[in-house]
This record gives C-alpha cells, sequence and structure tokens, in this order.
C-alpha cells in the first residue's frame, strides 16, 4: 500500500487566491466610495434646496403682501430711470403689508428690501415696521413716503407731508452699507437677479418678459410704475452654493463667477438666464467638485390686484 500524503494548496492556488481576493476588495471599496461620493453630493444638493426653498417662501409672503396703489414708491430695476442694476447682484424695496422690526407698536406695514452684499456674498432681507404714528424724529409713520426717502422728518409732522426733507432716510434701500435692519436670509446665496412679467393686453402685445416695470409698448400712461398695473408676476433667479463647498473657494472666486452670469435681458425668454448661468458655470475656473455643487433656483411670484 502506498504510504499516505498530506494534501495542501500549491503556491499558485494561494497566490491566484490572494489576487481574486484583493480583487474583490478593491470592486467592494471603488463602490462604497461612489456610494459616499453620490451621498454626499446629495447632502450638498439637499443644503442649497433648503436653503433656496426658504428664501424663496419668504418672498412669496413679501410680494404676495406687496402695496401696490399708485401713490405708493418702489425701489426696483428700471425705476427711477438711472437704477438700472447693470452688471451684477439686483437690489430692491417696497412697501408690503407683513410685520416687521420696530422699536414701538408697529402697524401691519413694513418697508421691506433685499440686497445681495457682494463682500460676503449672501442675501440680506430688511423688514423695517412703521409705526401708527412717529414716536421721534427717527421713528418713520406709515405714509408711503419715496424710497429712498429723506430724513430726518421734521417734528411735529406738516400735513400735508413735504415731497422733499433733506437728506436721505431709507438709504439701506438703495446702499450696500452696513445696518442692523438687516438680518442674513440666504447665506449661501452669491447671485440675485430678478425680472416683471408684463401682463399681455392683447393679441399685439402678448405678456412677455422685461427690465421695466411698465410696459413701453403702450401709449399713454404706461410710463411709470403706477401700482405695478403692467405686471403680472415677478421672476426672481438665485444661484445657491452650500456651505460645505463654499470652503473649497474664495470670495474673489466666487464674485468672479457671479460677474460672468448675465444679467437679465428683454431679448430673453423663459430659462434663458438660467441656462446662461449654468454656461459660466460649466466654463468657470472653480474646482469641478465646487461648479459641480452650485445650483441655480427660478420662482415667479403672482402679484395680486392693484390697491384702489
Amino acid at each position: 500500500m502506498p504510504p499516505k500524503t498530506n494534501r495542501a494548496f500549491t503556491l499558485v492556488e494561494l497566490l491566484v487566491s490572494m489576487a481574486v481576493l484583493t480583487l474583490l476588495l478593491v470592486l467592494i471599496l471603488q463602490l462604497f466610495n461612489s456610494a459616499n461620493a453620490v451621498t454626499k453630493m446629495g447632502n450638498k444638493h439637499m443644503d442649497a434646496d433648503a436653503q433656496a426653498r426658504a428664501l424663496l417662501d419668504r418672498m412669496a409672503i413679501d410680494f404676495s403682501s406687496m402695496v401696490r396703489r399708485s401713490d405708493v414708491d418702489y425701489y426696483m430695476k428700471g425705476r427711477p430711470s438711472s437704477n438700472s442694476q447693470t452688471g451684477g447682484n439686483d437690489q430692491i424695496a417696497f412697501y408690503s403689508e407683513v410685520s416687521g422690526y420696530s422699536t414701538g407698536s408697529p402697524s401691519p406695514v413694513s418697508l421691506v428690501a433685499y440686497r445681495l452684499q457682494k463682500s460676503s456674498n449672501r442675501i440680506e432681507r430688511l423688514g423695517k415696521g412703521l409705526l401708527w404714528n412717529a414716536a421721534s424724529n427717527t421713528d418713520v409713520p406709515v405714509v408711503f413716503l419715496p424710497i429712498p426717502i429723506a430724513s430726518p422728518l421734521p417734528s411735529p409732522l406738516p400735513s400735508p407731508m413735504p415731497s422733499t426733507v433733506p437728506s436721505p432716510a431709507w438709504p439701506q434701500a438703495a446702499n450696500m452699507d452696513s445696518d442692523p435692519d438687516y438680518e442674513t436670509s440666504g447665506p449661501q446665496v452669491f447671485r440675485f437677479e430678478y425680472y416683471y412679467v408684463l401682463k399681455g393686453q392683447d393679441v399685439a402685445n402678448p405678456s412677455i418678459l422685461s427690465d421695466t416695470p411698465w410696459d413701453t409698448r403702450l401709449p399713454m400712461n404706461h410710463t411709470s410704475v403706477n401700482g405695478l398695473q403692467d405686471v403680472a408676476a415677478i421672476g426672481v433667479v438665485i444661484a445657491v452654493l452650500d456651505s460645505q463647498s463654499r470652503v473649497l473657494v474664495t470670495d474673489t472666486q466666487l464674485s468672479t463667477l457671479a460677474g460672468q452670469m448675465n444679467d437679465f435681458k428683454n431679448s430673453m425668454k423663459p430659462g434663458d438666464l438660467e441656462s446662461q448661468w449654468q454656461s459660466a458655470i460649466n466654463a468657470s475656473s472653480l474646482p469641478r467638485v465646487t461648479s459641480s455643487a452650485i445650483r441655480i433656483y427660478g420662482r415667479y411670484f403672482y402679484l395680486d390686484s392693484p390697491n384702489p
């Protein structure tokens, strides 16, 4: 009878097994890395989505409560004529029937404004409550004065109110100076643009997008804001970069990209502005991991009929 021998794996078989095991571990690791990258990008998009939703929902409340009367003033693109707001982020200020901050008992009317601070690349909101009566020279009562109006207001207030007074009372509605009445509403928003959707008057003058809050195609009485009688809605477009991706770029890089994202032009149709912004993002010199995280949001805010 032949002697028994102990059978074992050969060196070749061990090497092949180790190679297969290594390959499987590499494939599993790649799978986990891919899943982690997808999850991380999804979390970034969810962060940006939440930021944009909160800001746009706040805007929806303010715009829906806007005071629209022919004797009310607005600080908007195209009005006054010198306020073209070209070459960057827009600003807007108007009276709205929403609660605002004040030192006394506020009325239901506030001065609401939105602006984007270029120095910090964030959008800010002003909600300045107006009082029923002025308590002091620095308090502004519920009087629909031009924006920005002049101040300090005289005390007691004359009747009727003067058309002009010494110096600006609403400078924060038209500049970028630091102001405690502003609060950060979009810390991740670095680009802000708006335009108007004009009502369709007839077959010859259908609804159009415009950078002027009145329909210049129509004769007479359509050369001023006049309670936004020609405006059906205000379109807002914002660009958002989540906080995790934000640390990978400098303020200068972000401002440079914002400058490459075009202003609204009258020749544009719905979606054109968002498309141009996306093209500017794709062509930017930002790291790919950052540019791919930038999200663009657009919304129309339809306005109620003007108040009598």
